[in-house]
């Protein structure tokens, strides 16, 4: 009997969405909330009520811990299932109790705002508070840039049937979407899930013809897609303009940490070294006997190494190349596999793509994908590991100072994957797989660098002109190839118009500007990689106190402490994207037709 390729979710609330103690849990939960409002509304603003405030601000942080362990068992229940409506009304509770939340908080920036000078010093100072300072130092200063208590509660509540609602309303419809796959002369109809993998076949003419359904699958739905699309933009758009921000990136920005000062050299150094990656894929074009490649062509194989793995292969694969770096992750990787945190199995009705989430209560994570067995699949597993590891390493920290912002996320995450993609390349017997493996690791860093970028430049592009009102579906596909061109250095023969209604990221409602992060998280842990490299093993317990330091600090101080580099110069970023290139040199020698 091999590893079980399903999660197991009982040992979270047993009975899945018909859960009784998860019934109960909620109920617990909705009843504090009631109470934690009250609490706070008496709070006052001077020395004799910081013993209240310290009473508040524990309430907060075990509320905090508790809602985190709700969503994510319900996150778990629509995405194994999107046929379970039981789990549906479950996710929309928990919409309306954020709602509720959300307004305490308002209540509660409202009163943080109001005590002054040694009061607010001393309140810092306070044994409930002092762990968790940082939070709440960040919590003041962000509600001074915030509307007041009355119009941000208002705000709670409709983007309950509002912002989050066109969310929801989106996986609804993905779910449902079906894409005519035809393999070995039988046509089948795919989730959207399923058929993504099929994007990565060795068979090219086979991929062209599913990128082909692919894209009408998509553009028959372009109307409704826009239309959640749209209004997500508009919701966002109308808060921001009552709250006075010029920026639609103030928000993301601010929600991870950084200054945009850092997120303009990051790009910009980007933008001046896309040509060595171009090159890769005008290389990969060549392999493939074909002028230029197309959209189908970007995360495509290359060479003929029919290398697949079983789930548990893949599992000894990983545990054995964590090892290499860090025992303890080795191990937290291999408890993972066998307690049975991972969904992976292949079938119908689960939502596509794959994440991580944390359970801060039970101290445990669940990892979803769908599982088919290409090297992709476990860089995946991989990936969402590191992010696994990264809350287990937080575990014992107060929850406020744990919640690290996205771009840091992926760190973690990213770093999990270097190890396997690199360690699977040392291992290499023959320049065939050699030239596989490079290519693998390659298409990650054209996905960051240059797939992430156009995400990044449509978006930005698309809030603007959602300013002067809706922007139809096709003009929406303009964006999207404009932004493609743009960042794949119109090296493409054939790009993905409808890529904005494809893919979740740009429907997310927790977090605005879902692309930017990942290609920080992904050049920050290469940077912190080539330092693991230089130091070898002595490094795994800085880099854990790196992590350690996550959910606290502006990500250029972070860099600043454990790393001595300054995010808003140049350097750090050449130096990580460097790395890349010296794959790209190394895959042009191998596949020269010259030299063979």
């Amino acid at each position: 009997m091999g590893l079980n390729q399903t999660w197991n979710m009982d040992l979270i609330f047993a009975g899945g969405s018909h859960s009784e103690s998860y019934e109960k849990f909620l109920k617990e939960l909705e009843s504090n909330l009631g109470g934690f409002q009250a609490e706070i509304e008496k709070l006052g603003s001077d020395a004799t009520a910081l013993p209240q405030w310290n009473s508040v601000l524990q309430q907060f942080n075990s509320i905090d811990a508790r809602f985190g362990e709700a969503f994510a068992f319900v996150e778990c229940l629509t995405a194994q299932d999107v046929r379970d409506t039981k789990a549906s009304a479950l996710e929309d509770r928990m919409m309306q109790s954020r709602a509720v939340y959300e307004n305490a908080l308002n209540s509660l920036d409202a009163k943080l705002l109001e005590l002054k000078g040694d009061v607010w010093d001393e309140l810092l100072q306070q044994p409930a508070v002092s762990p968790i300072q940082e939070a709440i130092v960040e919590r003041r200063t962000l509600a001074a840039e915030k509307l007041d208590v009355g119009r941000e509660s208002l705000i709670s509540d409709l983007s309950v049937d509002g912002y989050h609602a066109w969310g929801s309303m989106y996986s609804t419809l993905v779910g449902k979407l079906k894409i005519p796959v035809t393999k070995d002369g039988e046509t089948v109809q795919m989730s959207a899930g399923q058929a993504a993998n099929q994007l990565t076949d060795k068979n090219r003419d086979f991929r062209e013809e599913v990128f082909a359904n692919w894209e009408e699958a998509w553009g028959n739905q372009e109307d409704l897609f826009a239309r959640t699309l749209n209004h997500l933009a508009g919701s966002r758009l109308a808060v921001y303009k009552q709250r006075n921000w010029p920026s639609v990136l103030q928000e993301p920005l601010e929600v991870n940490r950084m200054s945009e000062q850092t997120l303009n050299t990051m790009w910009k150094v980007i933008s001046e070294n896309k040509a060595p990656f171009a090159e890769f894929l005008k290389r990969k074009a060549q392999l493939y006997g074909v002028e230029k490649p197309t959209w189908s062509d970007v995360e495509a194989p290359v060479g003929d190494i029919d290398k697949s793995f079983t789930y548990d292969e893949a599992r000894d694969f990983i545990v054995e190349h964590f090892s290499k770096f860090n025992p303890d992750l080795a191990e937290f990787a291999n408890v993972a596999f066998e307690n049975r945190w991972i969904e992976a199995e292949d079938r119908d009705f689960k939502r596509p793509g794959g994440f991580c989430t944390s359970f801060p209560l039970s101290e445990q994570s669940r990892i979803f994908l769908t599982f088919s067995g290409t090297l992709s699949n476990v860089a995946t597993i991989a990936h969402e590991l590191g992010h696994a590891y990264h809350q287990y390493v937080m575990k014992g920290m107060p929850q406020l100072v744990t919640h690290y912002a996205m771009n840091v996320a992926e760190t973690a995450s990213t770093f999990a994957e270097m190890i396997v993609a690199d360690a699977a390349l040392k291992a290499a017997d023959s320049d065939e797989e050699r030239i596989h493996l490079l290519a693998d690791k390659l298409e990650r860093s054209v996905a960051f660098y240059m797939n992430i970028h156009s995400r990044f430049l449509f978006e930005t592009r698309f809030y603007e002109a959602r300013k002067q009102g809706f922007v139809d579906a096709a003009a929406l596909n303009k964006l999207m190839v404009d932004a493609q061109k743009e960042a794949f250095a119109d090296v493409l023969g054939e790009y993905h118009p409808h890529f904005w209604a494809a893919k979740l990221h740009f429907h997310i409602t927790d977090v605005p500007f879902y692309n930017f992060p990942y290609t920080f998280g992904y050049m920050f842990s290469t940077g912190i990689y080539a330092r693991a490299l230089a130091e070898g093993p002595s490094f795994a317990d800085k880099y854990v106190a790196l992590l350690r330091d996550t959910g606290r600090m502006q990500v250029e101080d972070l860099a600043q402490k454990h790393l001595g580099v300054d995010l808003t110069k140049p350097d750090f970023w050449k130096q990580a994207i460097d790395l890349g290139i010296q794959d790209v040199n190394e895959f042009l020698r191998l596949t020269d037709p010259s030299s063979h």
